[in-house]
């Protein structure tokens, strides 16, 4: 997906938490300034693979079958520290820098891509955390339109966009071994969020002519009404 795509969902996401496009904006040029050009053969592990879109739900040590069968590992966030602790390789890891931007720091020295994200509230952890990372190893993602080496494939959260960045490099087949939508430890914006991540997934699957059974069960509650669907 391109920015061209994701824009009218984009702005529903705005709209729905009062963000503003000029903060996104910001924080975008902070991370184009700090990094070159992505190369992609580097992610050319996912491309005609099963791939295995890790989140960070505590289901995730059960489920980690899923991830060592799979052709490649994509980890969303914390997702990447359990899989590292059970020897599970990870092939990119997707983070907006807000939890454990040193695990993001290991991987990239460690030749691991890592897929750092700049939005509006995270202008400052891009600042403080980018130029530490190997530079060879970061792909730049943003959630506005895309400017100088940033990049914008889709998605709202580190767990659905960790799903479009794969789908962009050509995954065959997404499974997702720890997500949990209904957790109900989170507060009413992370609650929101995965409503958004729910509902971004559906849109992704349909755009595919797939069903992920992550969405079985709960497709008939979905909100798809922001959808270009």
């Amino acid at each position: 997906m391109r920015y061209e795509t994701w824009e009218p969902v984009y702005r529903r996401v705005l709209d729905d938490f009062g963000f503003a496009e000029a903060a996104d904006e910001q924080a975008r040029d902070v991370l184009a300034s700090l990094c070159g050009p992505f190369d992609s053969p580097r992610l050319a592990s996912l491309d005609g693979a099963r791939v295995a879109v890790c989140g960070g739900a505590d289901t995730l040590a059960e489920e980690l079958a899923a991830a060592r069968q799979a052709d490649a590992v994509v980890a969303a966030s914390v997702a990447a520290d359990t899989l590292r602790e059970a020897d599970v390789a990870v092939d990119l890891m997707v983070t907006d820098l807000d939890k454990n931007p040193g695990t993001a720091r290991r991987l990239t020295r460690e030749n691991v891509v890592v897929a750092a994200h700049a939005h509006g509230d995270n202008a400052d952890a891009v600042r403080r955390h980018v130029p530490t990372f190997d530079d060879e190893h970061v792909l730049p993602t943003v959630q506005c339109a895309p400017r100088g080496p940033t990049e914008n494939f889709g998605g709202f959260t580190d767990g659905d966009r960790a799903a479009f960045v794969a789908d962009h490099f050509g995954a065959a087949e997404l499974v997702f071994p720890g997500w949990d939508f209904d957790d109900t430890s989170v507060g009413e914006s992370k609650r929101r969020k995965l409503e958004w991540a729910e509902r971004l997934l559906y849109w992704l699957e349909t755009r595919r002519g797939d069903r992920f059974a992550v969405l079985d069960g709960r497709r008939a509650g979905i909100d798809t009404s922001p959808l270009p669907i």
